[in-house]
């Protein structure tokens, strides 16, 4: 797989440095090279880009704004940015417009290379063909989500999440295998689409639940190893089908 790229900076020297090592790697195509975001946006529109190395303080259209712009609607054939700039301040935005990697500048080939590779294994993953459905009674070891942590997507199998917890704009999903929880910007509602509801039940507006790692249930809660979570009201009635299911 080949990966179409531009370069956008308004530094002539970091310009031509990112697009030497665009050219230098087998797997990335240069596309384009460009002074400004508003130029960048022509050839977007025209033809497809799959990956933008991007300075984010430019004038009339700044790096943020234009991912900002990209963004919009959730497009999952937009192009991926990875952002390259000398000021570290913008890493948190730069992670709320989901950027695949932060590149500070000065960066080293090296540097360059493992973003460019973080890209590459992003777009195989969503580039893979389906595979079959899996029957209800088949195994489901092998059953599995990704989760964007920083700037990199992190596989995690559902038999090993115990609770997701939400903390504003970010969720924490806590794992049988591990004492920490991981971090990732991202809704509770988001990912209680993207769980099974046989196995995955939200039982409060900040908590989603393992329904297989319960260990006690009383009339208005659910233990989970020491912890005891409460059940919300608006979600009563169907924690109460649930557990008269075992009554």
């Amino acid at each position: 797989m080949i990966l179409n790229c531009i370069a956008v900076d308004d530094e002539p020297l970091a310009l031509g440095l990112v697009c030497a090592f665009i050219e230098q790697t087998p797997f990335l195509n240069l596309a384009g090279r460009f002074s400004s975001a508003v130029e960048a946006l022509k050839i977007i529109h025209q033809q497809k880009i799959d990956l933008i190395f991007l300075d984010i303080q430019m004038p009339d259209l700044n790096g943020l704004e234009l991912a900002r712009i990209l963004d919009h609607g959730n497009n999952p054939n937009r192009p991926r940015i990875i952002f390259t700039t000398a000021y570290n301040q913008f890493a948190l935005e730069g992670y709320k417009v989901d950027a695949l990697d932060y590149l500070l500048k000065p960066f080293n080939y090296e540097e360059f290379l493992r973003a460019a590779h973080k890209a590459m294994a992003y777009a195989e993953l969503v580039n893979k063909p389906a595979s079959a459905p899996i029957a209800e009674n088949d195994a489901i070891e092998n059953e599995y989500l990704f989760l964007k942590v920083e700037y990199q997507l992190v596989r995690i199998a559902l038999n090993d999440i115990v609770y997701i917890e939400s903390l504003k704009d970010y969720v924490k999903v806590w794992l049988q295998s591990s004492e920490k929880a991981l971090l990732s910007l991202t809704s509770l509602k988001s990912l209680e689409e993207k769980l099974p509801a046989k196995r995955f039940m939200r039982i409060h507006r900040s908590y989603i639940v393992s329904l297989e790692k319960i260990s006690a249930i009383t009339r208005n809660s659910v233990q989970i190893n020491k912890l005891n979570i409460a059940v919300g009201d608006q979600y009563k009635d169907a924690f109460n089908q649930f557990v008269s299911k075992w009554n």
